[in-house]
């Protein structure tokens, strides 16, 4: 696993903080490689490894369905949400100090684990998405609890225009007193996007207030979509 804690050490961590608060999300080309982007969707046959699926047309959270893995989780997936998270957690902890926000969060990912768990939220939260033709995923935001770390993570698997048509990846911003922003992107196989769970600070003329954000995905028209979603924290249920 040195490999992938010295690529995640070396990305540009100034220009990924400058994204985030500017538009709640950044985007990283070329994390993984094809071959660990078919790897990992492969991973989603093994039933061995999750603890539960969700048909997401029962709940009307859209077309398609999702596995959530149980711990422990695949070494690779555990190196990368352990790594990455601190420098994550620098940027969600100078959010919370831009707002006003009497929160802080640790410097490692297994403290964050702790708290969770003294919250009863011990259930792991990564999981891989995967749509097929009409499939599609409302608007929501991932919060699973009272305690959420205020960044996530997806990574793509599949080729745009080659595995499959549409299902861009879909953010909204929710401004005070305004109209609602969409964002729409479209991520090649092997980007990683890092975004808002639920807000960022926008700076105004008084100071910083929130946008709230949430994400979504659009209708495929045709093919078969695969993402591996790595949430933060855990989860109640």
């Amino acid at each position: 696993m040195k490999d992938i804690n010295e690529k995640i050490d070396l990305l540009d961590w100034k220009q990924i903080r400058s994204d985030m608060n500017d538009k709640g999300y950044a985007s990283v080309n070329g994390f993984v490689s094809p071959e660990i982007c078919k790897e990992l969707i492969d991973l989603y046959r093994e039933e061995n490894l999750f603890r539960k699926t969700v048909i997401m047309e029962r709940y009307r959270f859209g077309l398609g369905e999702y596995k959530y893995f149980h711990y422990p989780l695949p070494p690779y997936i555990q190196t990368i949400r352990e790594t990455i998270y601190p420098h994550l957690a620098e940027i969600a902890n100078e959010w919370m100090n831009l707002l006003g926000i009497d929160t802080q969060f640790p410097n490692h990912w297994k403290e964050l684990q702790i708290i969770c768990g003294k919250n009863l939220q011990t259930k792991p939260t990564v999981l891989i998405l995967k749509y097929g033709q009409g499939g599609f995923n409302t608007l929501h935001q991932d919060l699973y609890g009272d305690i959420f770390f205020p960044l996530q993570l997806v990574l793509f698997l599949n080729k745009p225009e080659i595995d499959y048509t549409g299902g861009e990846f879909v953010l909204t911003q929710s401004i005070p007193r305004a109209q609602s922003k969409a964002i729409v992107l479209k991520p090649n196989q092997g980007d990683m996007l890092i975004f808002t769970t639920n807000f960022k600070p926008q700076k105004g003329l008084k100071g910083h207030y929130r946008v709230q954000m949430k994400h979504g995905v659009s209708e495929l028209r045709a093919g078969e979509r695969h993402t591996l979603g790595i949430i933060f924290h855990d989860a109640v249920t």
